[in-house]
């Protein structure tokens, strides 16, 4: 148009200008669409955050003996397998409380033995009318009072061994002390005894294994599944990853920042004691890898909600593609009913042909059956319903612009795994101007060069 009017401008003077008249008259049209391929693609997607090193289980060690310390025989970093000797509490004072439950002991056994010989005496005399009902009553009365103070004097006695045990304190598990609160000669008070809960000598890990807890944005949660795989890297062996897998996400999330954020625990092997907790670190899950499948730039992708306008823009009838898209999408569930049904029998002919096999050799048949099914191996998969997606894709096939409803899988920021509706001969229209449908189902720009994806 700007050509246009120059040209009349020039042409009002009086001046020749048949030359640039032409070739403004060829004006640039930019094409609605472009044209890429269904190529094979190589899909990694993973999720990043920032964690820190934590044991899996943490144990207080307390005392059940109030006193001073005596001696303490580890120090932090020192590992310890469990009973064995770690602090040992002023023993002095349990020590003569065992001793004269001792001797408690002795006199009621002492007491007891001389009711018995009395209740004797008194029986004999009794039966010959020497003393009277009442004074052989005192005499059983006697014995099992001697046998109640005995029974209080073993009782005493094994709470005087326990308490005298409990100076000594040993380790609850096998593990690594991480921190020490308490040195020699300080006065500590019983976790049994003390209103406070005890004074905490020690604190112990095991960290043959340990965790790390991420903080995972609520956009990506929904793609993490249990037992994942992922790279930690810490900055004191940054040039080491260590492999581990996710343990579990927790149900409630956490607000850093007015951003919602689920803690996620990665379970981590460390047989070498590399990994120390409160360690930084970055945690990298693998969502899922793909190699030499069938894909197509996410700018193809279109929803159920804008797929209409696209076609305006193809010049197409928005109410046609509808209904297009709703007989191809009814073909496809008639031929995934019909499948399942194949294969349904299909298992029941061969359940059936089994039986029989089994029937003629119940025995060697039914252990044959069983060894297989004990050496199965479990299967861990990323489940196309927490990756994917449902959309439609505009495509050229016998020469006309066609809408196809396809099943994605795994997606980055540029390509989307084709599960279903396309193969490797179709070519996908990218529109230039209208807006563009990211995965998420969110619209944005961008997106890969022109042509299709490099191997």
């Amino acid at each position: 148009m700007v050509c246009r009017t120059i040209a009349r401008m020039i042409n009002a003077v009086g001046i020749a200008v048949l030359p640039l008249t032409v070739a403004c008259e060829e004006e640039t049209v930019e094409p609605v669409y472009r044209l890429v391929p269904v190529s094979e693609w190589d899909i990694s997607v993973s999720v990043s955050a920032a964690g820190s090193v934590e044991p899996i289980r943490t144990v207080e060690v307390k005392s059940k003996a109030s006193g001073e310390i005596f001696e303490m025989r580890v120090e932090t970093g020192d590992y310890a397998r469990a009973g064995e000797l770690l602090v040992q509490i002023d023993p002095r004072v349990p020590q003569a409380t065992l001793r004269q439950a001792e001797a408690d002991l002795e006199l009621a056994q002492a007491q007891l033995e001389n009711a018995q010989s009395q209740l004797r005496r008194s029986e004999a005399l009794y039966q010959t009318e020497s003393i009277t009902e009442q004074e052989y009553d005192d005499a059983k009365l006697a014995v099992a009072s001697a046998q109640a103070s005995l029974v209080r004097a073993e009782r005493s006695l094994e709470d005087a061994r326990i308490a005298a045990e409990d100076t000594d304190v040993r380790s609850p598990i096998n593990g690594v002390v991480i921190v020490k609160n308490v040195e020699t000669g300080t006065v500590i008070t019983s976790a049994t005894q003390g209103a406070s809960g005890g004074t905490i000598l020690l604190q112990m890990a095991n960290l043959d294994t340990v965790q790390v807890r991420t903080l995972v944005d609520e956009t990506d949660i929904g793609q993490i599944l249990p037992e994942m795989a992922s790279t930690i890297t810490v900055d004191a062996y940054p040039n080491r990853p260590f492999r581990g897998r996710v343990l579990k996400i927790e149900p409630q999330a956490e607000v850093a920042q007015n951003v919602t954020m689920f803690p996620v625990l990665v379970r981590i092997p460390n047989s070498d004691g590399l990994l120390r907790p409160g360690m930084s670190c970055e945690v990298e899950i693998s969502i899922g890898n793909r190699r030499g499948v069938l894909a197509i730039p996410n700018e193809a992708l279109r929803t159920e909600r804008d797929y209409a306008s696209a076609a305006g823009v193809l010049g197409l009838d928005p109410d046609s593609v509808r209904e297009q898209l709703a007989r191809t999408r009814a073909v496809a569930s008639s031929n995934r009913q019909s499948e399942a049904a194949a294969r349904t029998s299909e298992a029941t002919q061969r359940t059936s042909t089994d039986g029989s096999a089994l029937a003629a050799r119940p025995a060697a048949g039914s252990g044959q059956r069983m060894r297989a099914v004990a050496r199965r191996e479990p299967e861990v998969s990323i489940g196309n319903d927490r990756v994917g997606g449902d959309y439609v894709v505009f495509v050229t096939r016998d020469g006309r612009i066609q809408p196809v409803p396809i099943r994605t899988g795994l997606t980055d920021l540029n390509y989307s795994e084709i599960v279903s509706g396309l193969t490797a001969t179709d070519t996908v229209l990218v529109l230039q101007s209208a807006a563009t449908t990211t995965p998420s189902g969110r619209s944005g720009g961008g997106g890969p060069p022109p042509g299709p994806p490099p191997r």
